[in-house]
């Protein structure tokens, strides 16, 4: 009579034994169900690096910068992609409706704050910002872009010129407080906080009737001369404010008195992006920006976010792929390399790619839908590499899915999302002898199948 041990020891070694042997093979999850072909078909299975792909890069037209979740002022002179400064436009809100500042207020001073969420750049180069009030009417609702300016009175509310300490708390009133820029707009005048404190009750009993009376602030950054920074202020949680601080003129007891008007999601506000044009970029940027030299595509490729350059990427032979047989197309991959010599600032973390016809409208590729774990776009630094993977993409252009023509194009951050990202690359172009290895270049590498 056996043991109950040894009736359950065999079928279960049995199992183990068929569990290493499934994983001990590898495969790459994209060739699963090609050794499920009969041996015939299997020859059929063929793959290439060689198809013709045409990239270049191309200044981006205005992003659509209202009511980002932070507000970005700045000027940053990067040694390849040139200038670029950033100002912002925005309202300021009341804290609290019905306000009373009593009958004889004086102001002591009027102070906005500005709370870091970030930066890029070097904190140590001066910056200088000025800071002027709107004269024009902004509104939520509409849709405002990174080369748009709206009107400002022409009286100067504060002329700074300051280091950035981003990750630096700072002491207010004896209390430590988190990182901020506190700019003070009654040093040069006392204009605004008094209009501010014998502001018309009527003014005070909404927000509506208050910014058709205050419309808001210009915070305008002078571009520098070398280095440089971009920084990254809150919106939410109702932290970046503009405060007003006063005393009563007939009660002398009251002399620390304050009002709070935040710069917080609910106001309208937008972000105007200059490039200068790129006339401080390198001359590799500039030959392919300002002299519309695309074959120079072919030897370094530039990416540059806040509506600054994209890259146009044609695969011009695609009616003729698979010499004139039926094809099916099991993976197609859109590889980018980046040169070891690019160490100025870290490659973004992402990238995506888009379809726009010649009318500017944009859509996203079929394959996008299916994530980006399967799309790609995201940075492996191990092997310097980007992947966007367009299999179904190339299949219905093969196909002549698409009635209209559109080109594709690889930007920092999707137009749609409305996302202010300064990220920039520089990456390998199409040209293997330009990198030195064949593998470093720009490439398509398709497995496809033939089915007759």
């Amino acid at each position: 009579m056996k043991s109950f041990r040894t009736t359950l020891t065999a079928p279960f070694f049995t199992g183990v034994l068929l569990i290493l042997a499934l994983f001990s093979c590898k495969k790459d999850p994209y060739e699963i169900g090609i050794d499920l072909l009969p041996p015939s078909d299997t020859l059929n299975v063929k793959t290439t690096d060689t198809c013709t792909v045409l990239a270049f890069s191309v200044k981006q037209d205005s992003i659509r910068t209202s009511n980002p979740t932070s507000l970005m002022v700045g000027s940053i002179l990067d040694p390849v992609f040139g200038k670029t400064t950033c100002s912002f436009y925005s309202q300021v809100q009341l804290s609290t409706t019905g306000a009373d500042f009593g009958t004889d207020p004086v102001l002591d001073s009027l102070i906005l704050k500005l709370y870091y969420v970030s930066y890029t750049g070097d904190t140590t180069t001066r910056q200088n910002i000025k800071v002027y009030e709107i004269s024009q009417d902004i509104h939520y609702d509409s849709s405002y872009f990174s080369n748009q300016i709206i009107g400002t009175y022409s009286t100067m509310l504060a002329d700074l010129n300051f280091s950035p300490r981003p990750t630096d708390s700072v002491m207010v009133s004896g209390s430590k407080e988190q990182a901020q820029l506190r700019i003070n707009l009654s040093n040069i005048t006392n204009y605004l906080g008094n209009k501010i404190l014998y502001a018309p009750s009527s003014v005070l009993e909404s927000n509506a009737a208050f910014i058709k009376f205050f419309k808001g602030l210009y915070v305008a950054c002078t571009p520098v001369n070398s280095k440089g920074a971009l920084l990254n202020f809150q919106t939410t949680g109702g932290l970046s404010k503009l405060v007003v601080y006063y005393h009563d003129g007939i009660n002398p007891n009251n002399d620390s008195l304050s009002f709070e008007m935040p710069l917080n999601e609910s106001c309208a506000r937008f972000v105007n992006i200059d490039h200068n044009g790129y006339l401080d970029a390198s001359q590799d940027v500039k030959r392919q920006l300002l002299n519309h030299d695309s074959a120079q595509g072919a030897n370094q490729l530039f990416l540059q976010g806040l509506g600054g350059i994209k890259i146009k990427v044609k695969i011009p032979y695609l009616s003729k792929f698979g010499k004139g047989k039926v094809v099916a197309i099991n993976d197609a991959l859109l590889m980018l390399k980046t040169p070891e010599t690019d160490t100025i600032y870290p490659p973004p973390q992402s990238i995506t790619m888009i379809r726009q016809d010649s009318i500017g409208r944009i859509g996203l590729l079929v394959d996008d839908l299916e994530g980006s774990a399967y799309f790609g776009g995201i940075y492996d630094p191990d092997k310097r590499t980007y992947f966007f993977r367009i299999t179904q993409h190339m299949q219905k252009m093969m196909a002549n899915y698409y009635k209209d023509h559109f080109d594709l194009y690889i930007l920092v951050s999707n137009p749609i999302l409305n996302i202010l990202n300064p990220g920039r690359v520089i990456l390998n172009g199409t040209n293997s002898k330009f990198t030195g290895n064949l593998s470093d270049r720009l490439q398509l590498k398709v497995t496809y199948t033939i089915l007759n």
